[in-house]
């Protein structure tokens, strides 16, 4: 069963992503250290914004079959510099979080930078409120080789 990590800025979502995708109940927290949830791997936003964590997010993807780079439209800070992607040798796709709180032209600019930093598929979600969770959980089922 392939374990995807989850690889985004502080406060982009990436917690509360992973208790929605393993059906727990969602509480703010914020994440101090790599953390698991089910086949999920939560990571803190600071391995991506401080480049000489890097290595630690390279170690800890080394388990997982799928990474997903994490933005935040709301955010001017763009933490995912480009060509992100190809220094993991995995799949990795990209997960726009926030979409009902961003306006058309912030989803456009999460959406370039994902493209820029390599990903090979991009999902709009709304984690509380449920919107696309469906479509990126069935896809990460069947990557993962389950249902």
């Amino acid at each position: 069963m392939k374990k995807v990590i989850f690889i985004g800025q502080s406060g982009c979502g990436k917690t509360t992503l992973c208790q929605k995708l393993n059906e727990e109940e969602i509480r703010y927290k914020k994440t101090q250290a790599v953390e698991r949830y089910g086949e999920s791997i939560d990571t803190p936003g600071e391995y991506l914004e401080n480049r000489h964590f890097y290595n630690a997010l390279i170690m800890s993807a080394v388990d997982a079959g799928i990474i997903a780079l994490v933005a935040d439209p709301t955010s001017e800070y763009r933490a995912i510099p480009p060509g992100f992607a190809g220094i993991f040798g995995k799949k990795v796709i990209g997960i726009i979080t926030k979409i009902h709180e961003a306006g058309p032209e912030q989803v456009k600019r999460a959406q370039t930078q994902l493209k820029e930093a390599g990903v090979s598929r991009i999902f709009r979600v709304d984690t509380p409120k449920g919107t696309g969770i469906a479509e990126l959980s069935e896809f990460l089922n069947r990557e993962r080789g389950t249902k």
